[in-house]
């Protein structure tokens, strides 16, 4: 018998919506809703590349079954177009109707190359020939040569020109390579910001690049290749080699999206939709620049802050107290923090101390997506330098991250570093690291446990959670870990941590049908869930059983969700709502009531059959009283929002959650913050009224 299931791509593009909805807001600071505008274009390269590659994949290798919510591939690509170009309709509608005339009202001048005068004309040519024309590579479209291959996702600008001399016109396009950036800064009088878009000016000055013919019509176009390139793992000797030519395959992969300008000329769209190999299917025609992601940049530019939200600093924990080693503070007790709206500080610190302390001896760490400039990689390669055993497991197949953890892996290694490079098969996805420390003649192991990547540039706009501590069961499943993952043995004998793919799907599944057990004898019976992604079949059917059999079932699902609410037959019991706000939800947190005994554990894993089946993760029981309870509250305020929260229909839509008339604002995001406020203001307090005695010196 087949379960209510909803579509999971179409699940995600409604995820997206929710997203471009804070753009479309009009009581958002200006610079915040273009943020918002370009992160649902980022998500859209990303998901372009990866699920509608992946289907086209499908769809040509004639594959007709349809998935669990009864698409083909073929049917679920036409599903899928329709919903795009009403995305990519309502992005420029909101870019070229609202947010640039806003811009300029507040001093943001987006300019065409024809509306500048001649001073500034002279200002961006002298860029122009300065920065630009030396890095362009012009390439020939010669209809009796095979088409030349345009990079993904660069901005391209296809240009037609006229040879007065033969009096014949051929094409050409013109690349612009990345590292340039998408704006010339314009020098303007008075207060303000002025820019042309890098492909107006090149579009501009193209006839610098062909001398002695004219250029009669350009348009910039780009090109979106399929990102869903495996490794054939059974075949790599070597992994990190097989993962570069992955990352070249990429970038010159099938065409999945033709962004053309909706006012580009006939035969420059003929040329370019037989260089890039496009059908029709694929050609997405925008009211306006494409390749919006770019246009980040511009959230960000200076002297604006008054266009974007109040900043909200990350606080000291009350549990870490400065001056005093990390090693002490978690020997003392237990730790935990709640990011961004805690610091991250203390996770670095640990591993920078780590690696200068004499009494330490190794440090093992699992690495998927760190900072450009990682401090943690540098206290690594510092600790190895300084004669510590520094193992390092180094997923590669962190997808869109891979030549960044080339680099740093190699590096690593040089100091004398132990690199793994993940594991046959499975994505580590796991977020740990074991410290292992002599004090008093014992070993003792430090441990960080946490939901989200060592990176301390995400860890200030991702909300996560850390875990540190040093008790011996942690320690042990910890080394255990290591074990496995670096020598290739089982998952096996933990006493605490429960690892993905052997013990995680299992362990969830019995938690659910002990609560469904619980309700069906007349006990109270409770499920809270915060998760990115819900999509495994069999989660989603426990849950069912369990709202059947009359469990209460809250879910908090940043994302994908394939789990149909509402439904009077499976889910009557079970609410989902979803949570956009400034920082990204990213932490995964479960609640089971247990009756009245209420278990809670953090994760690395999110309720996707690829993170329980495919990927090596973690999820950790929080045992203490006081962190259990401050979890459970942290689960709960969740669902008090009546800001930012919105709830998922059972059509798969989500409708934003309105307050009642009277009742009062809250938003949890800000709500975590003043919290964290208060608490470390509360703890400096306290600190200023404890005198500390003068001891004479021994």
């Amino acid at each position: 018998m087949s379960i209510p299931y909803l579509n999971r791509e179409l699940s995600w593009v409604e995820f997206n919506q929710r997203v471009l909805n804070e753009a479309l807001r009009d009581d958002l600071p200006l610079l915040e809703r273009v943020k918002f505008l370009a992160i649902t274009a980022s998500n859209l390269d990303e998901f372009f590349q990866v699920r509608i590659g992946g289907l086209m994949l499908m769809r040509r290798s004639g594959r007709k079954t349809p998935d669990a919510s009864g698409l083909t591939p073929s049917r679920n690509l036409t599903v899928l177009r329709q919903r795009m170009l009403q995305m990519h309709a309502e992005q420029y509608s909101l870019l070229t109707g609202i947010l640039v005339p806003a811009m300029e009202k507040a001093g943001i001048h987006p300019l065409h190359p024809r509306e500048l005068t001649v001073e500034q004309s002279a200002q961006v040519g002298a860029t122009f020939e300065d920065s630009i024309f030396p890095l362009l590579t012009p390439l020939a479209v010669d209809p009796d040569v095979a088409p030349p291959v345009v990079p993904a996702l660069q901005i391209t600008v296809a240009c037609r020109l006229y040879d007065p001399e033969s009096q014949t016109t051929r094409y050409a396009l013109i690349p612009i390579p990345e590292a340039l950036g998408r704006r010339v800064t314009v020098t303007i009088e008075g207060e303000g910001h002025a820019f042309v878009l890098i492909e107006d000016l090149v579009a501009n000055r193209a006839e610098l690049l062909f001398p002695g013919e004219t250029v009669t019509a350009t348009t910039a176009f780009r090109v979106t290749r399929n990102g869903d390139i495996a490794v054939q793992e059974e075949d790599a000797i070597d992994l990190a080699g097989e993962m570069e030519d992955v990352l070249t395959a990429r970038r010159f992969a099938d065409t999945v999206r033709l962004e053309l300008r909706s006012d580009a000329q006939r035969d420059l769209v003929r040329v370019i939709k037989a260089v890039t190999a496009a059908t029709p299917q694929e050609v997405y025609r925008v009211d306006g620049p494409p390749g919006l992601a770019s246009f980040m940049e511009l959230a960000f530019l200076t002297g604006f802050d008054h266009l974007r939200d109040i900043d909200w600093p990350a606080q000291n924990s009350p549990s870490i107290t400065p001056g005093v080693s990390m090693f002490e503070t978690i020997a003392a007790n237990d730790v935990l923090l709640h990011h961004p709206y805690e610091s991250f500080e203390p996770v670095l610190r640990l591993i920078e101390e780590a690696a200068e302390d004499p009494d330490v001896i190794a440090i093992k760490q699992v690495l998927y997506r760190t900072a450009r400039k990682s401090r943690i990689i540098d206290a690594l390669i510092k600790a190895a330098e300084n004669g510590k055993h520094v193992t390092a497991l180094v997923e590669l197949k962190a997808r869109f991250d891979e030549a960044r953890n080339l680099d740093r892996a190699d590096e690593l290694q040089r100091a004398g570093a132990q690199i793994v490079y993940g594991v046959k098969g499975l994505k580590t996805h796991a977020k740990i690291c074991l410290i292992v420390r002599r004090e008093s003649g014992h070993l003792r192991r430090y441990v960080h446990l946490g939901t989200g990547n060592y990176n301390e540039t995400t860890s200030r706009l991702y909300t996560d959670l850390s875990y540190l501590t040093c008790k011996a069961e942690y320690g042990n499943d910890a080394s255990l870990f290591f074990n496995a993952v670096t020598g290739r043995s089982k998952l096996l004998r933990f006493q605490r941590l429960i690892p993905a793919p052997t013990a995680m799907k299992p362990t969830l599944l019995d938690l659910i049908a002990s609560e469904a057990e619980r309700a069906k004898q007349g006990l109270p019976a409770r499920i809270i869930g915060k998760i990115n992604s819900l999509q495994d079949p069999e989660i989603i059917s426990a849950l069912y059983k369990a709202s059947q059999a009359g469990v209460e079932i809250k879910l908090n699902v940043r994302g994908i969700c394939c789990l149909k609410p509402g439904d009077p037959k499976y889910s009557k019991n079970i609410e989902v709502i979803s949570v956009i706000d400034r920082f990204l939800e990213h932490a995964r947190l479960f609640y089971f009531h247990q009756g009245g005994d209420g278990e809670v554990y953090i994760a690395s894993a999110d309720w996707m059959t690829r993170n329980l089946e495919k990927r090596i993760e973690l999820m950790i029981p929080i045992e203490q009283a006081a962190l259990k309870r401050r979890l459970v509250r942290i689960l709960e305020a969740f669902f008090q929002d009546n800001t930012q929260a919105s709830r998922l229909l059972p059509d798969g839509t989500s409708q934003r959650i309105v307050r009642a008339k009277g009742q009062k604002a809250f938003r949890v995001q800000d709500h975590f913050h003043q919290q964290a406020r208060k608490t470390a203001r509360a703890r400096e307090h306290e600190r200023a009224m404890t005198f500390e005695p003068h001891v004479p010196a021994e």
